[in-house]
């Protein structure tokens, strides 16, 4: 993807972002002839619209572009898209905040995939803005594009090997540790569930384990991702609407690495890890069966009530590891359950947590940096649902009710109370456009979670 911001202000346009509570006042700054043209251009501000105001001599005197107000976060989200190709320079006053969203804003607007066909058309670039924290800006923007790409790359081109390889790109730029456990050696150290849901592919699974940061001292932060590189739904097979999209069944693997790489970049004083289960739920003669009975780290032992419940086997594996060394905070992000975009749509991921700070701060931060949330419950009652005749408990629900809730309750035996832990059921996709947002891929709550540990730790 082409650079979108720019060091330099040469031959740049200065543009206005007019905000809804200040068009009057715009409007009443210009010239005679400006307004005029406003007018008969329809320009009323809107979010999202855009004007060009000609100059004498046929160029451009100045652009505008409306948005809801200068301290939504999204305020120039649409500016990439809906000016013209060319470079831009905000002249409007903007706080330091302001200035840095409009930048990460920007940018994740005029976001692109063009590793296969070349993008069409250019979008408008702009001028890093006056006052912009240019390092956390950056830091924002690698994290949400490196999400992004993972979760768009199609699985012909990102199995566990790939997305191994993606993790140790981010480490290496940024000097942390990966280890990677492969194959048979999942079952020597004791990861029993991500072999058994990734040995039927021809495509060996993984764990993946990040570590970055001094040795001690600093909060340790552990974020764990469902890296489920294509789901088939195993034995218990998808239908094919159900199976077109499951590229992106990596996306907590993806929103992970990018909170990572957000971290990281901004430099935050803490002790990070990032573990990664890398599979993929395929068909062979050695897939696991309904109703197979699989002994977890923990020791729990779980009887496979649905293989295409496989998300959620991974990260029980991954969850007891992370929960081994008692960090300050664990969090989980996963595209769990399909009944969770039921009860909240595609655009809100699901919040639930054993820690009500926890809880209260990632939803203020999601607010914040409008990357929301919603929290629902740990309903201990439901527990039963996950009743086994034959184990210590089964991976699915024995009815169709809250299938979101008993998915987090499965995952919270693993977690218990060791440590303040939040687990977030996530689409990680756009199926429409909004400004900053494209249709396609997206590293949902991704910067809500570095908003939050950057405010508590940094």
């Amino acid at each position: 993807m082409p650079e979108i911001l720019s060091k330099s202000a040469k031959n740049a346009t200065p543009l206005d972002l007019v905000s809804k509570d200040g068009f009057d006042e715009w409007l009443a700054g210009l010239d005679d002839a400006g307004r005029a043209w406003v007018s008969a251009n329809g320009f009323k501000g809107g979010a999202g619209a855009a004007l060009l105001t000609p100059a004498a001599d046929g160029t451009t005197a100045f652009a505008a572009l409306g948005v809801g107000g200068l301290d939504e976060f999204f305020a120039a989200g649409a500016g990439s898209r809906a000016l013209p190709a060319g470079l831009y320079q905000i002249r409007t006053k903007l706080t330091k905040g302001q200035a840095t969203n409009a930048a990460i804003a920007w940018s994740m607007g005029a976001y692109a995939y063009d590793r296969y066909a070349a993008k069409r058309g250019g979008s408008a670039r702009l001028v890093w803005p006056k006052g912009a924290d240019r390092t956390l800006a950056e830091a924002v923007i690698a994290g949400v594009s490196l999400g992004r790409d993972l979760i768009v790359t199609p699985a012909n081109d990102l199995g566990p090997a790939e997305l191994a390889k993606a993790a140790r790109d981010l480490a290496k730029k940024h000097k942390a540790k990966v280890k990677v456990t492969v194959g048979d050696d999942l079952l020597k150290d004791n990861f029993p569930t991500i072999h058994a849901v990734g040995r039927a592919s021809d495509r060996a699974p993984r764990l993946i384990d990040m570590t970055w940061g001094p040795a001690r001292g600093a909060p340790k932060v552990t974020l764990v991702g469902k890296g489920v590189c294509f789901d088939t739904g195993g034995l218990d097979l998808k239908p094919p609407a159900g199976m077109l999209n499951m590229k992106k069944d990596m996306g907590g693997a993806a929103n992970v690495l990018a909170v990572a790489a957000m971290i990281m970049g901004a430099d935050l004083p803490v002790r990070l890890r990032v573990l990664i289960p890398a599979v993929e739920n395929a068909v062979s003669g050695n897939a696991m069966r309904p109703l197979d009975v699989i002994k977890t780290r923990k020791g729990l032992t779980v009887e496979v009530g649905n293989t295409d419940a496989e998300g959620r086997l991974v990260l029980c594996d991954a969850l007891a590891l992370a929960m081994e060394e008692k960090p300050d905070m664990v969090i989980d992000c996963a595209t769990l359950t399909g009944a969770a975009r039921v009860a909240l749509g595609p655009s809100l991921p699901a919040l639930f947590c054993n820690d009500d700070a926890l809880a209260s701060d990632i939803l203020a931060a999601g607010l914040v940096e409008d990357d929301p949330l919603w929290r629902l419950p740990l309903h201990e009652p439901y527990r039963r649902m996950l009743d086994s005749d034959v184990a210590d408990l089964n991976n699915v629900s024995s009815g169709g009710f809250a299938g979101a809730i008993t998915a987090a309750l499965y995952l919270s035996a693993f977690a218990e109370d060791t440590a303040p832990w939040a687990h977030i059921d996530m689409m990680g996709w756009n199926p429409t456009a909004a400004p900053g947002r494209p249709k396609g891929p997206e590293a949902q709550s991704a910067r809500a979670l570095f908003s939050m540990i950057r405010k508590r730790y940094g």
